[in-house]
């Protein structure tokens, strides 16, 4: 199936260029051959084809582009072996991994509003500033556990990981067992503006203070396929007034060198044009939605074609 398949790919383009004399049709050909192939290759046993990982990165509101990614890998039946998330990456891939229906994802994105997932309104920043007692965002905790049923990571349909900041010694934690809620708000829990989350005598906060977009921890599970959603904003418009996108300026700041990296260390990056947007808007999260789903379905050939090459290098190439 594999041995031969990039010199069948030229045999039909030099058939259809000299028979047909339509570089459209040479085209329409190789994407044929690749879709026909592609389908064998995912429906190979899990340990013949390559393990493929999907990392989502941080972004507040913008990280609802990833259920429109999804929507679209779906729809591709790429094959998730597990899902890495930071801050609204691990929000939306704790609910994607425990078995939340895209459908159902689309919804919440139509109905959230801040107050479903935090104490944030007018009396308690009242409050904050008056009492110096930050804001909570236990009803988050609550509105995943309501969404999964209270499962711990073993319970996931998909493997999940996710990464939040311990705020006391600034170290990566890196959730993978244990009750998933908790983890996915501690990873999500904006620092300056929430309490830090208490898990295991550690005070938690938001993972992209140390790794906003997590593909060095998705590399700790041995993956053959990266693919990368990055739904980073454009920092230099955002407000500089305004108490949110000041804390959110700072997280994106200290990640940018880090982003940098991890961006290089995958395989694909999908990268919605959201970056106009602000990570409060909650608002706009079924304009995020859109700008996912055609983000991942530009970059659905190039998957692919990876998936069906790492196929081949795992079966033949090591094997020779």
């Amino acid at each position: 199936m594999y041995r031969n398949k990039k010199f069948f790919y030229l045999i039909i383009s030099l058939i259809a260029v000299l028979f047909f004399g339509n570089t459209a049709f040479c085209f329409e050909q190789e994407d044929f051959l690749i879709n026909h192939m592609y389908y064998k290759t995912i429906n190979l046993p899990k340990e013949k084809r390559p393990k493929v990982i999907l990392v989502l990165g941080g972004g507040g509101a913008r990280g609802f582009a990833h259920v429109g990614a999804l929507k679209a890998l779906r729809e591709a039946n790429v094959p998730i072996d597990m899902v890495v998330g930071t801050s609204m990456g691990a929000l939306v891939g704790s609910l994607y991994c425990s078995g939340v229906k895209i459908e159902d994802l689309e919804k919440i994105g139509e109905d959230i509003k801040w107050s479903d997932i935090s104490n944030l309104g007018i009396p308690s920043l009242i409050t904050m500033v008056t009492s110096e007692k930050l804001l909570s965002t236990k009803k988050m905790e609550d509105y995943v556990n309501k969404m999964i049923g209270n499962k711990y990571f073993f319970q996931l349909e998909t493997p999940f990981a996710c990464v939040a900041t311990d705020i006391k010694t600034g170290e990566k934690i890196i959730f993978k067992e244990g009750p998933v809620a908790p983890a996915a708000r501690a990873s999500a829990n904006i620092p300056g503006l929430f309490a830090p989350v208490e898990y295991r005598q550690r005070f938690l906060v938001d993972g992209g203070l140390v790794e906003n977009i997590p593909v060095s921890v998705a590399k700790l599970f041995d993956p053959d396929i990266i693919i990368t959603i990055a739904v980073s904003a454009d920092i230099t418009k955002n407000s500089y007034d305004n108490i949110f996108f000041t804390l959110f300026q700072t997280i994106y700041i200290q990640g940018q060198q880090s982003d940098r990296e991890n961006l290089a260390m995958s395989d694909i990056v999908i990268a919605p044009k959201v970056s106009n947007i602000s990570a409060i808007e909650l608002n706009k999260a079924g304009e995020c939605i859109d700008a996912g789903f055609v983000a991942a379905k530009k970059s659905l050939k190039k998957i692919k074609q990876l998936i069906i090459d790492k196929t081949y290098e795992k079966n033949v190439l090591q094997k020779n």
